[in-house]
């Protein structure tokens, strides 16, 4: 949920005056309006979801969820892979994964969360959404089709796994691409760019806490440190790159400190979105999810056990 995407131009400068004066005359109109912003989601460009690779053939997905259908994709054959977009994104915005995962043996599925892409609205209705929904529609698609081997996941995508995983979900290997961590940073830039101050601050996390508890439960890293003490965690790979402005490579390093063995890779100069398709980051994430399938196969060769019991 970026700041820099809910507005721009002449919009953001009279949201800037509204927020000003509704901080001082009418904060509780101000939390409302900024209810409203955070959670709408931001539109792409045909240009942006112009599709930059050659995919192999497909089986279209539709699964009812709620009052409406999430709809997705399903490619290849073998263990199941996931892909998860993030906020205000969809299923093919990580096409650059998909050939490499299917020729490795994998099956590979995507889906537009409610209200995102091709997908119908969700429970907030129209261009709007929250991360709870986009957990569950996750939820939702693998109990339809079946255990996750592996998930590469984006953005706020990966705090909606992590959701997931807080609430049973598992898999072998998990990737997780420019992570959001914790809201309360997406909050400071909202305050920063929109002006408003303490007293809006205040009753919209009075408002979030109503509907969904308080937003510092919802930071990655707290939950995974929680995780880690109760079950075992699926490898992960985490990659971030340094100059992304919409979510914290700090915030991804501080989720690797916590995580057991989880590993972090930073790149440099490409962004928040620009990381879905560079050819080394693509090759280093179908890298680690084959080692984990490479891994798995040897353990379960007879011979395998039987040296290991020799050994």
């Amino acid at each position: 949920m970026s700041a820099k995407k809910s507005t721009n131009g002449r919009t953001l400068e009279r949201q800037q005056r509204v927020f000003r004066l509704l901080e001082w005359v009418a904060p509780a109109a101000g939390a409302k309006l900024l209810d409203t912003i955070w959670f709408r989601l931001p539109q792409a460009s045909e240009k942006a979801k112009r599709l930059r690779v050659e995919l192999p053939e497909s089986v279209a997905l539709e699964l009812p969820f709620e009052n409406g259908l999430v709809r997705g994709r399903s490619w290849g054959d073998g263990p199941t892979i996931y892909l998860v977009h993030g906020w205000g994104g969809w299923g093919l915005q990580l096409a650059a994964f998909v050939p490499p995962l299917v020729e490795a043996g994998f099956r590979v599925i995507t889906f537009d969360a409610p209200s995102h892409g091709e997908s119908e609205p969700g429970r907030e209705g129209g261009q709007r959404s929250t991360l709870p929904e986009l957990s569950d529609a996750f939820e939702a698609v693998v109990a339809a089709y079946g255990p996750a081997y592996g998930v590469i996941a984006h953005s706020l995508g990966a705090a909606a796994v992590t959701l997931a995983l807080r609430n049973g979900f598992g898999a072998r290997r998990i990737v997780f691409l420019a992570t959001a961590t914790d809201f309360r940073e997406g909050l400071a830039q909202y305050e920063a760019h929109l002006g408003f101050g303490p007293r809006i601050r205040a009753g919209f996390l009075r408002r979030f806490g109503r509907r969904f508890g308080p937003m510092e439960s919802y930071t990655v890293p707290l939950i995974v440190d929680a995780l880690a003490e109760e079950r075992e965690l699926p490898a992960l790979l985490v990659i971030h790159d340094r100059s992304d402005r919409e979510t914290s490579a700090d915030g991804s390093a501080a989720l690797v400190n916590v995580w057991p063995d989880a590993k972090l890779q930073l790149t440099d100069g490409l962004g928040h979105n620009r990381v879905l398709r560079d050819p080394t980051v693509v090759t280093n994430a179908v890298g680690f999810l084959v080692e984990g399938s490479t891994e798995r196969a040897v353990a379960d060769r007879p011979e395998a056990a039987q040296e290991t019991m020799q050994g």
